[in-house]
């Protein structure tokens, strides 16, 4: 079966691995066409994929990105990274790399490009279940929590045209990102349901936001966790 059936151009940020690489996939096995935009090129071979190199956490190689793709019926954000840092252990480098890239970039790609989205189009935001607070995690939960503030505000803001605006949020998924070095030696706690979550699963999460059926769903947070939020 389909991954969906409403096609067009979907850009999605973060797709040379991870979440990011499991939804250009889910897309593009439904139809679409996909831009996708990381710093590395993906291990994907289709001929409707695009892949445009570039650090979206970086302000002038954001400005290599085009203003208008045709038919761009979808922005999903899905670029992301984890620098913990405990109370009194300050990490103000990473606190600005998470927020240049989870806060600055979505609302930079939403501006530069909400004006060529389709009416009735769609924005999803990749954000976490730890968004709600997490201890040596606050500055990561921090910039997570203002993309539901800025996935909110903006799908208000884009009600006239039907385009809806969603945060999916994820918990312990297996990502290269889950055994980054740069978690600071921690184990990552598996979810009750006793294993971590597959890309895969939050990528049918994201095109069920994209498809026809989820019209009414705007301006919502749905958390993927295995139970580790109750």
């Amino acid at each position: 079966m389909a991954a969906q059936s409403w096609t067009g151009t979907a850009l999605v940020t973060g797709a040379s691995s991870g979440i990011g690489l499991a939804i250009a996939q889910r897309l593009l096995a439904g139809g679409w066409r996909v831009i996708g935009v990381s710093r590395r090129p993906p291990p994907v071979d289709d001929a409707a994929f695009t892949h445009v190199p570039l650090d979206l956490a970086d302000a002038a190689e954001r400005e290599r990105l085009p203003m208008h793709f045709d038919d761009l019926g979808a922005i999903v954000h899905a670029a992301g990274l984890l620098r913990p840092a405990p109370l009194g252990e300050p990490d103000p480098a990473g606190a600005a790399e998470m927020w240049r890239l989870h806060v600055e970039a979505a609302g930079w790609l939403v501006d530069r490009l909400a004006g060529s989205l389709s009416d009735g189009g769609r924005i999803v935001l990749v954000g976490s279940r730890l968004a709600s607070g997490s201890p040596r995690r606050a500055q990561y939960a921090a910039t997570k929590a203002a993309m539901v503030g800025l996935a909110r505000s903006w799908a208000g803001e884009l009600l006239p045209r039907k385009i809806t605006v969603n945060v999916v949020a994820p918990g312990a998924t297996r990502t290269p990102m889950l055994l980054d070095p740069s978690r600071g030696g921690e184990t990552p706690r598996t979810p009750p349901m006793g294993r971590f979550i597959e890309p895969a699963e939050v990528a049918a999460a994201v095109a069920f936001l994209l498809a026809p059926h989820a019209a009414m769903i705007t301006g919502q947070q749905i958390v993927i966790c295995g139970g580790a939020s109750l």
